[in-house]
């Protein structure tokens, strides 16, 4: 149950859903990531490590870099979750016309 809690509440939120829907484009290093979510880079590897623990994520370590790409069920959930994404702002942009 505190499980299912952790998981509801960690994909209810805006960055952890646009990092996942950002690694759809591919495999990435955790300082883009940062920047194209616009989150701090402690936060976003904060959320990369509890994507790790779900095993939505791995890490692959290239020299002093390790590159973070989804796992097929990652990409499963990335999926959902961008599309959610995409439905939201059409919505958004409805209201404010």
């Amino acid at each position: 149950m505190v499980k299912e809690k952790i998981i509801t509440k960690l994909f209810l939120r805006i960055k952890p859903a646009r990092i996942l829907a950002s690694l759809r484009k591919g495999p990435k290093y955790a300082t883009i990531l940062s920047k194209q979510v616009d989150c701090t880079y402690s936060h976003t590897v904060k959320l990369l490590d509890l994507f790790k623990k779900f095993g939505l994520v791995e890490f692959e370590k290239k020299g002093r870099i390790k590159i973070i790409k989804l796992t097929s069920i990652g990409e499963e959930i990335a999926k959902g979750v961008e599309g959610l994404l995409v439905k939201l702002s059409k919505l958004k942009e409805k209201s404010e016309k």
